[in-house]
């Protein structure tokens, strides 16, 4: 079965990317976080450095786009198989607040008849493939049926699935048995998104009929070394932890970042690695309270000085 990693807004940018395949691999294609256009289809330029296939070299990357019109989608999408892209993922999965409130990913699926209008000019014009990555409804799964006779209306590339509707966010149960009981009705190759945390997790999808993929998301964030694993491969221990962590930094540095910006963004993934260090309380606040690159360093020493560290522990347990 096919592994991607999924697109995760201030996490998987391009060092993250590049840095995680150096140190585990193990997925086969990364995404890359969305892409949110204006309405006249203009977006940041970091944006475009971020998805340049030349500083993507050695990775197989998706962009992702965030609109709620055809129009912006198309101009960025034209542009993105210009830069040589043969596939453009839409979010209608993403279950913010201000996202949806302004009918943008799991929002668009607020309006059926709108979303299927969206779809129909997009794929009557895009020169790209187009994938879809989806919630299974806004506030309850059985949604799903009326949502899925839309997507089967197009030509996907591909149909990602989170297994739960947008008002479980992150918190709720997936809906596993409503997903299975949904795939032999899709009619492109089908991805699973939502909780897998453990090799454990994967063999509940061992016997899925017909599913192409899974797409790794919190999981591999908080154990990057899952994907390996799930292969076949050793499970992550801690020397091999701080060397990525290491790495990433130097990464974030070397790329202009300023110091208190590169602890930001390690601080977000600190979230979730702290994870595999059960009964830290007191490290992990110290890590996450540094203000200064120095204390912060000498609290990541700490932390992994402590012995506290579990392979076993796993997010969300």
């Amino acid at each position: 079965m096919l592994l991607s990693f999924a697109p995760m807004e201030g996490i998987s940018s391009r060092p993250y990317r590049q840095t995680h395949a150096r140190f585990f691999g193990g997925v086969e294609e990364y995404f890359a976080p969305f892409i949110a256009p204006d309405g006249s289809g203009k977006f940041k330029a970091s944006a475009l450095r971020d998805v340049s296939l030349e500083n993507n070299r050695g990775l197989r990357l998706i962009p992702q786009l965030l609109v709620n019109r055809a129009e912006p989608f198309l101009r960025v999408a034209e542009q993105l198989g210009d830069l040589g892209y043969e596939e453009v993922n839409l979010n209608i999965g993403c279950p913010s607040g201000t996202v949806v409130a302004k009918h943008k990913g799991a929002g668009m699926l607020l309006d059926l008849h709108t979303l299927d209008d969206c779809l129909a000019e997009i794929f009557s014009r895009c020169p790209i493939r187009v994938s879809i990555k989806t919630r299974m409804g806004m506030e309850d799964t059985e949604e799903f049926a009326p949502i899925l006779e839309i997507y089967n209306k197009y030509p996907l590339k591909r149909l990602i699935v989170h297994a739960r509707a947008r008002a479980g966010m992150y918190k709720s149960r997936v809906d596993l048995p409503g997903f299975l009981a949904a795939l032999p009705q899709c009619r492109c190759p089908v991805w699973y998104n939502g909780d897998i945390f453990s090799p454990a997790d994967m063999e509940k999808l061992a016997e899925a009929p017909g599913l192409t993929g899974v797409m790794l998301g919190r999981g591999t964030v908080a154990d990057p070394a899952l994907p390996r694993q799930i292969r076949g491969g050793k499970a992550l221990d801690a020397g091999e932890l701080k060397s990525f962590h290491d790495a990433l930094l130097e990464c974030f540095l070397a790329e202009g970042m300023q110091e208190r910006a590169a602890m930001a963004r390690l601080k977000e993934l600190w979230f979730y690695m702290l994870y595999k260090f059960p009964d830290s309380k007191k490290e992990g606040k110290r890590l996450l309270k540094a203000q200064s690159g120095r204390d912060y360093r000498l609290a990541v020493d700490a932390l992994f000085d402590s012995g506290k560290f579990d392979s076993d522990s796993f997010f969300w347990q």
